[in-house]
């Protein structure tokens, strides 16, 4: 308790940007999330504004806290039951695909020599589930919140540019609905992107990736212990250090196999869906806070490539898979 009255007067900013962005974003294109407005408006105070050394000192305490704790609200929209829906062949594709993509991030991060954490942050959004992907692997592998910041702003802008420009180019393809449907909620990065695109379609392709998209989703805990395993494994001495994971991330596991097999009325999973975004997008404000503009232009151009890479690699994973099998 002492602590949170020693930090409130950054932790009040940062919930007022938060709410402020909250507000904002029912009056936005869903592309436009509150996340994303929260990130916008925390970059432009800290560069604006010097911080008193109270105040950024709170904002500091509520970007890596509010950002461990929105993990464990996010894990009860995620359910394992997805994966029965695809079918067998579908999910293999899923899977590998995905999969695919995590190694490559591991991979051609290094090539690119993107600083920090922010290549593992791209292509972990790139694979699974955009911001609220990032925001469960950050805390267990980044330590500059600048990362999280420029691999945010990455993934929503390709989200955003595939949201328009994938169904105007798969319509004209020689390709079945549920093949669209296949792409779209195979490669797009969030949930929203993936309505968007697909709904414009029809809202059978819409349903399909819909479908194909929550079984990403459900794949989210696998892919956080895979891809913790690629980057930590010349260092962890021995097999036994590749299962220490935060106590956040084990929260979040736990949580996503129990809501599998136990069923939690839709109100309260809605509410701890909603409690989630709220704690993830005042988090996102308070990490705006600590960024500086200059080095979000001079990192945010390696990751930008990286982004770009992995998302038409993974387009092409996907249409190698729709045409031989």
């Amino acid at each position: 308790m002492n602590i949170l009255l020693k930090e409130s007067r950054g932790i009040i900013l940062a919930g007022i940007v938060g709410l402020v962005s909250l507000i904002l974003a029912n009056y936005t294109p869903s592309a436009i999330n509150s996340v994303i407005i929260a990130l916008t408006f925390g970059i432009a105070i800290g560069n604006t504004i010097q911080l008193p050394a109270n105040i950024a000192s709170g904002v500091s305490f509520t970007s890596s806290k509010l950002l461990e704790l929105s993990i464990l609200f996010l894990a009860f929209s995620i359910n394992y039951t997805h994966i029965a829906e695809l079918g067998a062949v579908s999910f293999i594709g899923i899977a590998v695909v995905l999969f695919s993509v995590l190694i490559l991030t591991v991979f051609l991060a290094k090539r690119f020599k993107c600083p920090g954490s922010t290549g593992w942050l791209v292509g972990f959004g790139t694979a699974i589930c955009g911001s609220s992907a990032i925001a469960a692997l950050a805390p267990s592998v980044s330590k500059d919140k600048e990362d999280v910041a420029i691999s945010m702003a990455v993934v929503n802008l390709y989200g955003t540019i595939g949201m328009i420009l994938l169904p105007m180019i798969l319509m004209r393809l020689p390709i079945d609905t549920n093949q669209i449907g296949f792409m779209v909620g195979g490669s797009l990065h969030s949930v929203g992107n993936v309505a968007g695109a697909g709904f414009t379609i029809g809202n059978e392709a819409g349903e399909a990736a819909i479908t194909i998209k929550l079984a990403r989703v459900a794949l989210l805990s696998p892919g956080l212990i895979f891809i913790n395993y690629l980057i930590n494994r010349k260092s962890a001495k021995s097999w036994k250090d590749h299962f220490k994971l935060p106590w956040y991330l084990i929260g979040f596991i736990l949580i996503t196999l129990i809501g599998t097999f136990v069923h939690f009325p839709e109100q309260f999973t809605n509410g701890m869906e909603t409690g989630g975004k709220i704690i993830l997008t005042i988090a996102m404000a308070a990490i705006g806070m600590k960024v500086s503009f200059k080095k979000l232009l001079q990192s945010g151009k390696k990751g930008l490539g990286l982004g770009l890479i992995l998302f038409i690699i993974q387009l092409g994973l996907l249409a190698a898979f729709i045409r031989f099998v």
